[in-house]
């Protein structure tokens, strides 16, 4: 983002609000969910990077928060998106509730590779969304780089008989990613690219590499939809857009992103404010039907001040603001 087309700082904070939401169950190895809402010209944004990432990085979400709230969107091709349930690395006995929470969906992200949890646990959760969902549902695993390339390749011989759409992120490395892709082709399970694209120096790397069959994309870390769309087009692969546990605020966003892609073969994985046991608006962006329309939500003063985080942790999002917001201008 260009500096001199970055609002003033006094701009970003003539209305702003520190959230926390709390998870209906522990995921990402949170239970509470922070986030910065910003209201622009355009709307409301979110400013919501997770808590241990690096101002560097927390930047480029402060570009796509301004990006959203500050600047005109492309207009959407589409009015409606079809999204995922997101089973987090929960036990096989409570999927069936998390999936409850997700209406009409026929798809379903698992998440696998648990720091704590060994391949057996897996197994039994995918086997648990299989039965549930019954043949005719859709399922893909996110390892979130969690394997090395052997364990990504045994792995997922182990969970290949649940008829996997994909895997997403299974290793941490474009290399390994490009090796592991070429073991498993004769499987027929592609390989989907998320880190490898959005924590990237270059996320066109793993492109150039043939090492994904898709690519994962998010509005938020990639510097908002201008930036995720260019990157979606210079790739020149299937897209999946996915979310970071936003609030409805930063759904909208994922969903705007969404609608604008010339092309959107997959369900998107922005059905995940059914995770929140909280949100900032009385019309939360939780799936109905299998998915989300395509609109901006307006925040709830009510909800606002009921959620609103301790005055600790609001200076430390304002600083946390402050620094970031210096990084785009300077």
């Amino acid at each position: 983002m260009d500096a001199v087309s970055i609002p003033a700082l006094s701009d970003l904070t003539t209305e702003f609000h520190v959230v926390a939401l709390p998870l209906v169950t522990r995921f990402r190895g949170v239970e509470t969910r922070e986030a910065l809402l910003l209201r622009g010209p355009e709307g409301w944004s979110e400013f919501s990077p997770f808590v241990e990432y690096d101002d560097t990085e927390a930047a480029t979400w402060l570009a796509a928060a301004i990006d959203f709230g500050w600047r005109e969107q492309p207009a959407p091709v589409r009015d409606r998106i079809p999204v995922n349930a997101t089973v987090p690395a929960v036990t096989a006995d409570a999927v069936p509730g998390v999936l409850a929470r997700f209406d009409g969906c026929r798809t379903a992200k698992v998440k696998v590779a648990e720091r704590g949890q060994r391949l057996a646990d897996d197994v039994a959760r995918v086997r648990a969304v299989r039965e549930a969902m019954g043949p005719e549902g859709r399922i893909r695993v996110d390892a979130n780089g969690g394997w090395n390339l052997d364990e990504a390749e045994h792995a997922v011989h182990a969970l290949a008989e649940f008829d996997l759409e994909y895997v997403e992120q299974p290793c941490a490395s474009v290399d390994e990613l490009a090796q592991l892709r070429t073991r498993i082709r004769y499987m027929g399970i592609p390989v989907a690219a998320d880190e490898s694209v959005r924590k990237a120096d270059d996320p066109l790397a793993v492109a150039r590499a043939g090492a994904a069959d898709l690519i994962v994309v998010k509005a938020q870390p990639l510097g908002g939809i201008a930036r995720a769309l260019e990157i979606v087009a210079d790739a020149g692969l299937p897209a999946v857009v996915s979310s970071a546990l936003d609030t409805s605020v930063g759904l909208s966003m994922g969903v705007a992103l969404a609608a604008s892609l010339p092309d959107l073969e997959f369900d998107c994985g922005l059905g995940t404010a059914s995770l929140l046991a909280a949100d900032v608006t009385a019309s939360p962006l939780t799936p109905r039907g299998g998915g989300l329309p395509v609109a901006r939500v307006e925040v709830d003063a009510t909800l606002l001040e009921r959620h609103a985080a301790s005055d600790e942790r609001r200076e430390w999002w304002t600083q946390r603001l402050r620094r970031c917001h210096a990084l785009l201008a300077g």
